[in-house]
């Protein structure tokens, strides 16, 4: 199983979240989820919003177009990331 799939012209991605973590960056594969090391707290969900902030800019959308789908409490999450305009440098993550 990959950690990413398409779903029309979005992108559907599986991730482990690490809160508290030095610098924000993706950190490779876990498992068969990406790796997200984010330096926001995960408290009344300063995590997902930072972790929505920051896959909007990693994918250049705005934040509304960025949505969790399962996960909220949990630091394996779902999201949706509605019609990509850049793909970060994320091994194995290609286009459709």
């Amino acid at each position: 199983m990959s950690f990413y799939r398409w779903d029309g012209e979005d992108l559907i991605l599986d991730c482990h979240l690490q809160p508290k973590a030095s610098k924000d960056e993706f950190a490779g594969l876990q498992g068969d989820r990406l790796k997200i090391r984010l330096t926001a707290p995960p408290v009344e969900g300063k995590a997902n919003a930072h972790l929505l902030a920051f896959l909007a800019q990693a994918f250049g959308v705005a934040k509304s177009q960025v949505s969790l789908e399962s996960g909220e409490l949990n630091r394996h999450k779902r999201l949706r990331i509605r019609t990509p305009r850049n793909l970060p440098a994320i091994p194995g993550l290609q286009t459709p």
